[in-house]
């Protein structure tokens, strides 16, 4: 059973929404978002219950929200770091649509030619002949 209050989306890497920060300085990947909550990924020990204040770059501009984190788990281990997905509910709703609007990705047909490549340019230095020369 869903028991989430509003659908979440994935957020795309190049989004503004992907990265946040914790107003004590730590970045924040933002994976999945909706309007009361988002699932972020950091280096960052977020423990379940802790609250947090967090700048979240929307449409409408930079938002500061208060935040609660509703479950956290390791989620990547590295010789240098350990990063966890946190869970966070936020107290009251943000803006968190997409910039735009979706363009699907379709693929080229086979039977579409890729095109000329443009000349190579002519580097300073090199000699360039106008008449033919025959051997």
């Amino acid at each position: 059973m869903d028991r989430r209050r509003a659908t979440r989306r994935v957020v795309g890497v190049d989004e503004p929404l992907s990265r946040a920060k914790l107003r004590t300085g730590g970045q924040l990947l933002v994976v999945e978002a909706s309007t009361w909550g988002a699932l972020a990924e950091t280096t960052e020990r977020l423990l379940p219950g802790r609250h947090l204040d967090v700048h979240v770059v929307s449409v409408p501009g930079r938002v500061l929200v208060r935040a609660r984190v509703a479950r956290a788990y390791v989620s990547r281990l590295e010789a240098a770091a350990v990063h966890y997905r946190a869970a966070l509910a936020f107290d009251r709703p943000i803006e968190v649509r997409a910039d735009g609007y979706f363009m699907p990705m379709t693929p080229l047909h086979a039977e579409i030619a890729p095109g000329n490549g443009y000349p190579l340019p002519v580097v300073p230095g090199d000699i360039e002949f106008t008449e033919r020369i025959f051997a």
